[in-house]
């Protein structure tokens, strides 16, 4: 019987951060291509603006870096580190102002299907404009939820809102979300 070969299981993210505050920065580029991707996402649903998101993502990873110094090991990591994110997208957001957020406007999806003209993608532009008929607080706990995963315990450390607020925030928002996509429909279908 042969041994069977240590597989080396990952580092949790508290033992990454152990090492990154201890001068390993190869393990903060391990946090980062953990987090970035899902970083990105939620900053592009929610500025509209691709370069614009990936500024934002990059801010988010400085600060995370710089602040690592004082993150308490009892915290998680990926509510830590989406606060700094939801807090950078809303600066950026007010700095962009009202009407540069991502509206229906923004996407324009005719240009985007006559570009593809895959279903797909018309499917996508449906769901991004109904996500962007969400004011604020509903669109950042929906895409919180639903498109990053994260539990409600960690939603509510990320925006200060209690879990119940957020439970119906993320309700709210998914009636509306598919009114809207009923209301999308209809309009396509005539």
């Amino acid at each position: 019987m042969t041994p069977r070969p240590m597989v080396d299981k990952p580092m949790t993210d508290a033992e990454l951060v152990v090492r990154v505050v201890a001068g390993d920065a190869g393990a903060f580029a391990d946090l980062v291509a953990r987090y970035h991707a899902a970083c990105l996402r939620y900053a592009a649903h929610v500025l509209g603006d691709r370069m614009e998101a990936e500024d934002v993502v990059q801010e988010t990873l400085l600060r995370a870096y710089r602040s690592l110094g004082r993150y308490q090991e009892r915290q998680q990591f990926r509510p830590w580190l989406f606060r700094i994110l939801v807090n950078r997208c809303r600066t950026a957001a007010t700095r962009m102002g009202a009407q540069r957020l991502r509206t229906a406007d923004a996407m324009d999806p005719d240009t985007v299907t006559a570009r593809d003209g895959t279903a797909v993608l018309e499917l996508r532009s449906r769901l991004v404009r109904a996500i962007a008929g969400l004011d604020e607080p509903h669109r950042e706990a929906f895409l919180l939820k639903l498109g990053e995963g994260l539990e409600y315990e960690e939603i509510a450390r990320i925006t200060g809102a209690s879990v119940s607020a957020l439970k119906m925030r993320v309700k709210r928002a998914r009636d509306q979300v598919r009114e809207r996509w009923k209301e999308l429909d209809d309009d396509g279908s005539r």
